[in-house]
C-alpha cells in the first residue's frame, strides 16, 4: 500500500523503537533454547547408549532442530535491526515533511490534508486592501504568482511523501527477505533465515534490472519471490483522508512476478508474468471529494497470470493469459469524477482466460474470453479511469454450472500516448511540408 500524505503526517512510528527491543530479546532467547537443546537433548542421547538406525535418524533431525534454533536467532536479530534502522529512517523523513509544511504555513500557504498547498495571505488583508488588491493592475499577475508557488510547496511536499514511501517499500523488502529462507539447510526451504541481513541500506535495495544490449536490441527484465509467509493490515476509520476502513490478510505458500523488455527503436516487446499459491482477503471503503468506492473479496488457491505487448511506433498487440484453481468471491462499486465501475464474482473449480487487442496511437479495443469448468457466475463493468492512466471502457459477464464461461470486451483510451501520436504527426506534417517547399523551391 503507497503512503500518503495523511499517513506520513499522522503515524506515530515511536513503537518501531519497542518492537525493535522485542525482536532483540526473542533473538537471544533463540540462542539460549539451542544451547539448552544440543546440551540436554543431543548431548544426552548421543552418549553412546543408543545405537542404531532409530538412533541415527532422530540424531538426524535433532540437528536440524538445532540448527533451526540458531537460524530463528539470525533471523529475530536482523528483523531488530532492520527495525531499529527503520524508525531511524522514518521518523528523519517524516521530520523532514513536517518542517516542509511548517516553512509553507509560516509563509502564508496552507496545507490540506491531502498535501495541497494554497497560498492565503491575501485573507489577511483588510476590506480597503482587498479592494485595492482586486484593482492592481497587476492583479493577474499576482494571483498567478502565488498560485505557482502554491504549486511548488505541493510539489515539494509530495516529492518528501514519496521519499518516505520509498524508504518504507525499502523496510518491506528488507523484512520480507530476512524472514525468506531458500536453503536446503536445517528442515529445509521455508524454515528459519540462517542468511537474514539486518543492515536496511543493502536489505531493501530494489532488485536491480538486468540490462543487456546485443545487436542494438536493449533487453531489460526484473524479477521478485517471496513466501512463504502471512501478514495482515487493518486501517480506519480516517474520517481526515476519507478512508472508512481497509483491511487486509494473506496466507502466501509462495508468491513470484518477473517483468522485461526488448528494445530496437521503433520496435519494443513487453510482458510480465505472475504466480500466487495461498489465500487472501481483503475490505475497504472509502469516501472522498472525488467519489465513493467499495470493495470487498477472497481468494484461496493458485493462480498465474502473463500478459505481453508488440509495439512498432504509435501501432501494437497485446494479449494477455490468465489460470486459476481454487475458490473466490468478491464484489465492487465506486462512483466518482474519473468513473464508475461495478461487479460482483463467485466461484469454485477451475478457470483459464484469454485476452487480444490491439492498438493504434493511443486508442485500444479488445476481447476477453474464459472457459470455466466449476460452479460460479460474475459479471462486470467499467467506465473511467484506471490505475495505469488510461481510460476505460468494457465489460464481462459469464456462468457455470460444470462447464461454461465468460466474454467480454475492452475500449482504452491513453491520453498520454495520444497526445504523442497527434504531436509526431503534426511534426511529420511540418517535415514534409519543408521537403515539398524545398523541393518547389529547386525548380524555380
Amino acid at each position: 500500500m503507497t503512503l500518503n500524505y495523511h499517513d506520513v503526517m499522522t503515524t506515530d512510528l515511536s513503537p518501531l523503537a519497542d518492537v525493535s527491543e522485542a525482536w532483540k530479546k526473542m533473538g537471544d532467547r533463540f540462542g539460549e533454547l539451542k544451547t539448552d537443546y544440543e546440551k540436554h537433548v543431543q548431548a544426552v542421547l548421543g552418549n553412546g547408549n543408543w545405537q542404531g538406525l532409530a538412533y541415527n535418524t532422530q540424531q538426524q533431525y535433532a540437528s536440524a532442530t538445532a540448527f533451526e534454533f540458531g537460524a530463528a536467532k539470525v533471523e529475530a536479530l536482523a528483523i531488530a535491526s532492520l527495525l531499529a534502522d527503520a524508525h531511524i529512517e522514518l521518523i528523519r523523513l517524516q521530520k523532514a515533511v513536517k518542517d516542509l509544511v511548517k516553512d509553507a504555513e509560516e509563509k502564508d500557504y496552507k496545507v490540506d490534508s491531502s498535501g495541497k498547498a494554497t497560498y492565503v495571505g491575501y485573507d489577511k488583508l483588510s476590506g480597503q486592501e482587498k479592494y485595492a488588491l482586486q484593482h492592481d493592475p497587476d492583479y493577474s499577475q499576482l494571483m498567478a504568482d502565488a498560485r505557482q508557488k502554491a504549486q511548488g510547496w505541493t510539489d515539494d511536499i509530495a516529492k518528501s511523501v514519496k521519499a518516505v514511501d520509498d524508504a518504507d517499500q525499502s523496510v518491506k523488502r528488507a523484512l520480507a527477505r530476512a524472514t525468506s529462507d531458500v536453503s536446503p539447510n536445517g528442515i529445509g526451504i521455508g524454515g528459519f533465515n540462517a542468511q537474514a541481513e539486518g543492515d536496511l541500506a543493502k536489505a531493501g535495495k530494489p532488485d536491480p534490472k538486468a540490462t543487456i544490449t546485443t545487436h542494438g536490441w536493449v533487453s531489460e527484465g526484473e524479477s521478485e519471490a517471496s513466501g512463504p509467509g502471512i501478514g495482515t493490515s487493518v486501517t480506519g476509520p480516517d474520517a481526515a483522508a476519507g478512508k472508512l476502513a481497509e483491511a487486509e490478510a494473506h496466507a502466501d505458500l509462495g508468491r513470484a512476478s518477473a517483468e522485461g523488455s526488448l528494445t530496437n527503436s521503433p520496435f519494443k516487446l513487453a510482458g510480465e508474468a505472475e504466480a500466487f499459491v495461498g489465500a487472501k482477503a481483503s475490505a475497504a471503503g472509502i469516501v472522498t471529494n472525488e467519489g465513493i468506492s467499495g470493495q470487498a473479496g477472497a481468494f484461496a488457491g493458485a493462480e498465474a497470470s502473463a500478459k505481453g505487448t508488440a509495439d512498432v511506433g504509435p501501432v501494437g498487440v497485446y494479449g494477455r493469459a490468465e489460470a486459476k484453481a481454487g475458490y473466490e468471491a468478491g464484489a465492487n462499486a465506486g462512483l466518482g469524477i474519473e468513473g464508475a465501475n461495478a461487479g460482483a464474482e463467485v466461484f469454485a473449480g477451475a478457470k483459464a482466460s484469454v485476452a487480444e487487442g490491439a492498438d493504434i496511437g493511443g486508442i485500444g479495443a479488445g476481447g476477453t474470453v474464459e472457459g470455466w469448468a466449476g460452479v460460479g457466475a460474475e459479471t462486470e463493468a467499467t467506465l473511467g479511469k484506471g490505475t495505469d492512466g488510461k481510460w476505460q471502457i468494457g465489460a464481462k459477464a459469464g456462468a457455470a454450472v460444470g462447464l461454461g464461461g465468460a466474454v467480454g470486451f475492452e475500449v482504452t483510451v491513453d491520453p498520454g500516448k495520444v497526445s504523442d501520436t497527434a504531436s509526431d504527426a503534426v511534426d511529420a506534417l511540418g517535415d514534409a511540408a519543408g521537403s515539398v517547399g524545398d523541393a518547389l523551391g529547386s525548380l524555380f
